[in-house]
């Protein structure tokens, strides 16, 4: 295959009969099937809960410690007549303190001045739109409450739009690290299965990665180049960047849990590869052809067919190798997507366009 060919958003699809789409989430956590890809191995199929047999005593696996938020919320606004009609507010990113950019459903009722209500305690009005078509609102509250506590009791979670049923409980739609408002990856863990991994001696090193939407925005023109990624927020720890350089130096592994884990590394690391501390935005998007500078295994879920997400994975492990990998797992009846089961992947070392 030439260099055109992973340009084209069509090399990175492939057929999913909908039956394997997961729409619960598997209980307990970590009896999830996991596929385990090594490099020049024939690919295993385990369970979660066989993840430490695959770990050494040295290893350093990054978590991403953000939290999904309920950032969806059901308002309601008056038209030019007077007549209260329902509009969608799906929370993006916060711009300052009250104000948020959002997407709005729809969106001809959120012109710029427009007043909305979401239940009895929180009001927002519409202050601007973007040029991609997004609105900055403003909220207002009784602020002896925090905006966070409010949205507790009036938001919903955000869930794929290919998960048909309501979760019944929405912190299955959480890590069990999770701490930061923002997001969520290593859905497959539980509390002991992370403590076991800890009492291997596997280090656990923290970052922050608030996920944007720009992350699941679909790629809607053939030629990926032309794709641009929005920027999501990372804090990386100064105790987390020590650990994985120094990990690095050492020829020991680290472990990206989650995609979300693997982006504030790559988007945190200077061109020599050290992980930088701090705080800051990436918008980097990673398709055939990128050089991977720290993570050497990366734990992750199933991804679309044509996602940014899927094209990473094929840079990761190679493409012929991700594509396999998928056929395999829908062969062998595996759940796909967010709620369905995990991938151990090897960093292929001799990947050649």
């Amino acid at each position: 295959m030439n260099a055109d060919f992973y340009s084209l958003k069509s090399s990175y699809n492939y057929h999913l009969p909908p039956a394997y789409i997961a729409q619960t989430p598997a209980h307990p956590r970590d009896s999830s099937r996991l596929l385990v890809c090594r490099e020049n191995m024939p690919f295993a199929d385990m369970h979660f809960f066989d993840l430490p047999s695959l770990l050494k005593p040295d290893d350093v696996m990054v978590i991403n410690e953000s939290k999904v938020i309920p950032a969806r919320l059901f308002a309601s606004s008056k038209d030019g007549e007077g007549q209260v009609k329902p509009l969608e507010i799906l929370l993006l990113r916060q711009i300052e303190q009250d104000a948020w950019e959002v997407l709005t459903r729809p969106g001809k009722r959120a012109k710029i001045g427009t007043a909305f209500s979401v239940g009895e305690r929180l009001f927002g009005r519409v202050l601007h739109v973007t040029e991609t078509g997004n609105r900055i609102v403003r909220f207002d509250y009784d602020h002896t409450d925090t905006f966070f506590s409010i949205l507790e009791e009036q938001g919903n979670m955000p869930l794929p739009p290919y998960i048909t049923q309501k979760c019944p409980d929405p912190s299955r739609y959480q890590t069990v690290y999770a701490r930061f408002d923002g997001s969520a990856a290593g859905l497959h863990f539980t509390s002991a299965l992370l403590q076991t991994i800890k009492n291997m001696g596997v280090t656990i090193a923290p970052v922050t990665l608030h996920v944007g939407l720009g992350t699941f925005r679909p790629v809607k023109q053939e030629n990926i180049h032309k794709h641009i990624m929005h920027s999501e927020y990372y804090e990386v720890p100064t105790s987390t960047a020590e650990i994985v350089n120094r990990a690095k130096v050492n020829g020991q592994r680290v472990i990206a849990v989650g995609t979300t884990s693997l982006r504030t590394l790559e988007g945190a690391s200077d061109e020599k590869g050290i992980l930088q501390s701090g705080t800051g935005k990436t918008s980097i998007f990673i398709h055939p052809g990128y050089t991977f500078k720290i993570p050497d295994v990366l734990i992750t879920n199933f991804h679309l067919p044509e996602s940014t997400l899927m094209m990473l994975i094929c840079a990761f492990m190679g493409y012929n190798e991700a594509m396999s990998a998928y056929q395999h797992a829908i062969q062998h009846k595996y759940r796909f997507f967010s709620f369905g089961d995990a991938n151990y992947l090897e960093k292929k070392h001799d990947i050649t366009l």
